[in-house]
């Protein structure tokens, strides 16, 4: 058995062999995106809505500005099912997303608990947008007039008070009875609920807009 070193030319020739088995390697494969119908194996999904009374006459009002930009931009069915008084949504083949149709479910939602369709439609256009729900005795104990009372605070003469504290924050506001729906940004959402917390505890309406402009100026300065 020899132990010499290999001449140059035998180095040269595994060289050339690497380099032959390297470029018979066949090319990397080029995977497409799932679709939403493949990503969960193929199964549609589905979301249901229900309908509360008091919003059945709006939702027929205004089914077409609903139903347009489901059906044609985020691409998910929509149906009203009569019988359940659900809104039902559903997956389709050509669902670009499979947010999409969470985003749809939290869009109907919106509508249902109060919300214009303008301002309901810019939860399936920005994915930072939230709903957040709160009731007057989650932050006080009120009965009677107390509890008229401090409604009446927090909408003000017209409504002024709401809609400055809506437009203060980039927020929209909607007091139904004693709930409190709030939809906007996590930080907007902090904000407008903190003024409607103090108006609810009973501060008046003037100390709370002046809190607004310190904290609005803050805001407008970080960004």
């Amino acid at each position: 058995m020899s132990t010499e070193a290999p001449t140059s030319m035998e180095t040269e020739t595994v060289a050339s062999e690497t380099k032959l088995e390297s470029s018979t390697l066949p090319p990397k494969p080029k995977f497409e995106p799932l679709k939403a119908h493949e990503m969960s194996d193929g199964r549609i999904q589905f979301r249901k809505v229900s309908v509360p009374p008091h919003r059945y006459s709006p939702l027929k009002k205004y089914w077409m500005d609903i139903y347009t930009p489901i059906y044609e931009q985020m691409k998910i069915d929509i149906r009203m099912n009569l019988k359940a008084r659900k809104v039902e949504l559903k997956t389709r083949s050509d669902t670009p997303d499979v947010s999409n149709l969470q985003k749809c479910a939290d869009f109907v939602q919106a509508f249902m608990l109060g919300f214009d369709v303008p301002d309901a439609v810019a939860l399936l256009r920005l994915d930072e947008l939230y709903v957040e729900s709160f009731e007057i005795k989650d932050v006080k104990t009120l009965r009677g007039e107390h509890l008229s009372r401090a409604i009446g605070r927090l909408s003000g003469k017209g409504g002024k008070t709401k809609f400055a504290i809506e437009n203060a924050t980039k927020t929209r506001i909607v007091i139904a009875d004693t709930k409190i729906h709030i939809l906007g940004s996590f930080a907007n959402i902090k904000i407008a609920r903190d003024s409607l917390c103090s108006l609810i505890l009973g501060s008046p309406a003037g100390k709370v807009y002046s809190k607004l402009r310190q904290v609005t100026a803050r805001l407008a300065e970080r960004f």
